[in-house]
């Protein structure tokens, strides 16, 4: 399946809109990696703990987008976009959605 953030996918021309489709992943960070995330900010260092859930996060959203896009039939998802907030009191919680829209190219 392709997916791109882009409205059409090049070469290609689609012949069905299916719908918006999107996944989600929602995961909570450890006291752990916020007392090194304090220490990296202080000193100017990167964060790689947050880096890696935030990967991973990102993978667990577009591949439920993916499988609901694949549901409807669809071989592609155009026009996907990413968004990345932090909820809970302390922005202890991670979420992260992945929005597209599922067509057929043929």
């Amino acid at each position: 399946m392709i997916i791109t953030t882009t409205p059409s996918i090049e070469g290609k021309k689609i012949t069905q809109y299916l719908g918006i489709v999107s996944g989600f992943s929602i995961i909570g960070t450890s006291v752990v990696r916020d007392i090194f995330a304090k220490v990296a900010d202080f000193t100017g260092g990167r964060v790689s703990a947050y880096e890696s859930e935030l990967k991973r996060a990102r993978a667990q959203a577009i591949g439920e987008m993916k499988t609901e896009a694949s549901k409807l039939g669809a071989n592609a998802v155009v026009g996907v976009q990413l968004d990345f907030e932090s909820l809970g009191e302390k922005g202890s919680i991670l979420m992260v959605s992945a929005t597209g829209t599922a067509v057929i190219w043929g």
